[in-house]
């Protein structure tokens, strides 16, 4: 998953090109750190220079030693989450102001926390939305969390607004998958992308300024802290976080809990 930085606007990815660039820099850290205990084995006594040796020879464990290093703290961020949505379950309680979709009853329930402007989401959303086609027995939950705004730029803020008007005059999938395709998101593309949908701008743009939808978006927030959510995207199968964006990985999850 992405953090809570501001990102340039690039060309959605496919997931997996994305996820192995998120984890380059990650990857270099480990090496380096590694690389550096590799400088220092020759002062060591008890073997060092054959350890040195050994992993020049042997360059793989440093993939896999950093690979290690890095699931371990993916695992440790997903059992934080997991730990605080155990001990906050009314929080992901059905809230009838989020758009859904699939039955109420559902033995499965999918939530997404996200943002429009993170490369992360846009580059998962195609496979994410063809994940919801596959599984029409399953409720999906989308929980709009702007999140990468900075200082006097409000764009994250208000395409999670218009996307939520767009959800009380029923035209939401159509928008949200029109906001996570556009390249470069601006307060007039959104616009735009509401009127080639349909929406009523009139009646949008009283949602996007009412006190309703502020707090709903400041609960949604509320929620996210709660659970200690680090990122966007986050996905969460019947309160329990995905350890990866990949829909994939969320696939299996969906399978898993039908069982």
């Amino acid at each position: 998953m992405t953090d809570d930085a501001p990102a340039p606007e690039t060309k959605a990815a496919p997931a997996s090109n994305w996820l192995t660039g998120a984890r380059a820099g990650y990857l270099a850290l480990g090496v380096s750190v590694v690389a550096l205990g590799l400088a220092a084995a020759p002062y060591f006594t008890g073997g060092g220079e054959n350890v040195r040796a050994y992993l020049l020879k042997h360059p793989e464990v440093l993939q896999e030693a950093s690979q290690a290093l890095q699931e371990k703290g993916e695992q440790a961020r997903v059992d934080e989450t997991n730990q605080a949505a155990a001990a906050n379950a009314a929080l992901l309680k059905p809230d009838p102001r989020d758009p859904s979709f699939g039955p109420a009853d559902a033995k499965v329930t999918v939530i997404e926390f996200f943002d429009f402007r993170c490369p992360g989401c846009k580059a998962v959303a195609h496979d994410y939305r063809a994940l919801m086609a596959a599984h029409p027995e399953v409720r999906f939950v989308f929980k709009d969390w702007p999140i990468l705004d900075r200082g006097e730029d409000v764009t994250s803020q208000y395409a999670a607004r218009a996307a939520l008007a767009a959800h009380q005059q029923g035209k939401y999938l159509e928008v949200y998958d029109a906001l996570m395709t556009e390249r470069a998101l601006s307060i007039e593309a959104i616009d735009r992308i509401l009127a080639e949908h349909g929406v009523d701008m009139t009646r949008a743009k009283a949602a996007v300024a009412s006190p309703e939808t502020t707090r709903h978006i400041a609960d949604i927030h509320t929620t996210a802290a709660a659970l200690r959510l680090q990122g966007t995207p986050t996905f969460l199968v019947n309160g329990k976080a995905s350890p990866s964006i990949d829909p994939a990985e969320v696939g299996k999850m969906i399978e898993a809990a039908k069982r």
